[in-house]
């Protein structure tokens, strides 16, 4: 059976709300600082003292504690047509995917939503297993239970009616809005009756591969033009209890707390939640349109394991099928891939079998060449996000792509040497580095997603060089809040004002912060921060300072400048001299409080050890000479290529 010609897809649109990360931005900030995300399992989900047990076998228990979750976010219900006595019995992951539709049709049409052709645009959503108020209405129904108990051990009836009455007011009241709000395909629905979509409205269940799942058949929607553009992706908030007791007694869950990929100390994966969506349209009409495009899918393959000795061990057969199938559909050898985003569990089995799959293929490709295709997964951050698992992948690999970076892969000191990727095609990337590609074919990457049940999904992306590119994500480690004023006591209100906005939105306040600056104002002030936190604590310190009026620039806080003077006419600029050469680049400058814009694009092999200027952005205006100490540094990555080993760039 021979398929048909398959037309490149571009991705014009992205939107992430997954563990620390609220945006897409945020999501690239985290996956480049290798961030690990987990932390013990909030009182919202279930409480610790009532469920945990460190003993694997404790009948009713769990093991794990731990896992990544979001964290708070603003919802209007009133914006997206919700009557807010509806939310009490609507499930989380649906208001959770009307969230992300803003963020990715926002995106994908430069705030412009209503200009968009919505009539023939379908959303598609990977939903896996349950919703969680499916779980807390069952809860419900199983008062007969409980009142059976109660009187065999003799309480009296009076009593058993009290407790029952007492135990039904813990749980949402039944009405006619409980059961949509219970119903998996309505995350989609939601979305497609809010923003008033008109194509293909469902979701797919493929347990963790769900997202592909849904990938997969949103592409065909426009392979067969039965759609112009798509909205897919995953969402999943199922973090209850019951989600917890289903992978310990598997078991899955790792009983250290941390998910290692591939790692030789790697004992199980954790729970993550969150969602991915993106915008797709065939490349042909986005270019015409001029929409912004990310990256453009190649081909894609799917399969199944077939008989097995289990239901749900993964077979390394079934994924080298699928892996087969997505490479002969995007018309090229796995040899020009340079990033695989893999499904990475984590759990024994599952690295086990992907690696297997992943080398036999890989290596078919070109038997003779050792570690040239860089390995990873962003589960080592935030956790098994299940159902959007396989979005999270993509929205990481698009972003990779787009700004030319290896992204890194946290906790991993090791590989696991029973994988064998020292004598394979593959390495595992641990360091955030440039993606600098040797040859004249576009950077390519690639995605897996493998589910119980024996499904598999593999996707190949491509990075695309037309005139449509969609605009970098900025990737700072900090962010520069800038204030001006025409006196000391003036400057000192918007500093004090910065402590309610940067605690409302930090990224936001400080761009609004910079747009507000005036370079010629008498009084200026620049605070470079990583966090509200740290925002707050240096505000206080530049307070203090303020309050003593001395004219002129001050010596500088860590990490604070501010100057009390008019700019002097004529006072000369501020320039940055970065040595070596871009072909030699292998690791940009990190931990620098210099938070330089596209900071490896100045081609430099130097990292910046001691570095006394506040920020490149408060340089100009504070006019002080100020003298980094640089020491020559360039990390390799975990079994990575000989070239990045070699002494001339490592020591």
């Amino acid at each position: 059976m021979s398929p048909l010609p398959f037309q490149p897809i571009a991705i014009t649109g992205l939107s992430a709300l997954f563990p620390q990360a609220r945006s897409v931005d945020e999501f690239w900030r985290l996956i480049l600082s290798g961030r690990d995300c987990m932390q013990e399992i909030p009182a919202t989900h279930w409480l610790v003292d009532d469920y945990y047990d460190a003993d694997p076998k404790a009948p009713g228990k769990t093991y794990s504690k731990a896992g990544a979750f979001l964290k708070d976010v603003q919802f209007d219900p009133v914006a997206y047509g919700l009557p807010p006595n509806v939310l009490p019995a609507t499930d989380i992951a649906q208001l959770l995917a009307l969230l992300l539709a803003r963020q990715v049709l926002d995106d994908c049409s430069g705030g412009q939503i209503a200009k968009l052709k919505l009539d023939t645009t379908s959303v598609i959503l990977g939903v896996a297993s349950a919703t969680e108020m499916i779980s807390s209405m069952s809860g419900l129904l199983t008062q007969p239970m409980w009142i059976e108990g109660m009187r065999s051990a003799g309480i009296a009836e009076p009593q058993v009616q009290e407790a029952v009455k007492r135990i039904t007011a813990l749980f949402p009241e039944w009405n006619e809005n409980t059961f949509p709000g219970c119903l998996g395909n309505v995350v989609a629905g939601r979305v497609a009756n809010r923003f008033n979509l008109g194509g293909t409205n469902c979701v797919t269940d493929a347990a963790c591969a769900s997202s592909l799942a849904a990938l997969h058949m949103g592409i065909g929607e426009l392979q067969l033009h039965s759609s112009d553009r798509v909205i897919t992706g995953g969402v999943d908030a199922l973090n209850t209890i019951f989600m917890y007791m289903c992978f310990s007694k598997t078991p899955a869950m790792s009983p250290t707390g941390h998910c290692r990929p591939f790692a030789d100390n790697a004992d199980g994966t954790m729970m993550g939640e969150g969602g991915g969506m993106l915008v797709l349209r065939r490349l042909a009409d986005a270019e015409r349109d001029g929409d912004q495009i990310y990256a453009v899918i190649r081909g894609l393959g799917s399969s199944s394991d077939g008989r097995s000795k289990s239901v749900y061990a993964p077979r390394p057969e079934g994924q080298t099928l699928s892996l087969q199938r997505c490479y002969a559909l995007a018309g090229y050898s796995p040899e020009t891939v340079r990033l695989v985003e893999a499904h990475g569990t984590a759990t024994a089995a599952g690295d086990l079998c992907e690696a297997t799959a992943l080398k036999e293929v890989f290596a078919a490709a070109n038997p003779e060449r050792r570690q040239w295709c860089a390995l990873g997964s962003v589960k080592s951050q935030i956790g098994h996000t299940k159902g959007a698992a396989g979005s999270a992948g993509l929205v990481k690999i698009a972003l990779a792509l787009r700004h030319q970076v290896y992204p890194p892969t946290a906790n991993v000191d090791a590989p696991n040497p029973e994988l064998g990727f020292a004598d394979s095609p593959l390495y595992l990337s641990t360091i955030a580095r440039p993606w600098i590609q040797a040859t004249a074919e576009p950077r390519r990457g690639s995605v897996s997603s493998f589910g119980f049940g024996g499904t598999n999904f593999h996707v190949a992306v491509e990075e695309y060089r037309g005139a449509a590119k969609a605009p970098r994500v900025r990737a700072f480690n900090a962010e520069v809040w800038l204030a001006s004023a025409a006196t000391a006591a003036e400057l000192a209100d918007l500093v004090a004002a910065w402590r309610k906005t940067g605690e409302a939105d930090f990224e936001r306040g400080a761009r609004s912060s910079q747009q507000g600056f005036d370079a010629a104002a008498a009084c200026r002030a620049a605070i470079v921060a990583k966090s509200a936190a740290d925002l707050i604590a240096k505000s206080a310190k530049l307070l203090e300072r303020l309050q003593s009026q001395k004219p002129g620039t001050q010596p500088a806080i860590d990490g604070v400048s501010y100057a009390l003077a008019a700019r002097p006419a004529g006072a000369a600029g501020i320039v940055f001299y970065f040595r070596g050469r871009a072909a030699r680049v292998w690791a940009w400058p990190r931990n620098c409080r210099c938070t330089l814009r596209r900071r490896w694009k100045f081609g430099s092999s130097w990292r910046a050890s001691r570095c006394w200027a506040p920020s490149a952005c408060a340089m100009w205006f504070i006019h002080r000479r100020r003298w980094m100490r640089l020491r020559r540094r360039a990390r390799k990555s975990i079994c990575a290529p000989q070239r990045m080993r070699s002494r001339r760039w490592a020591r």
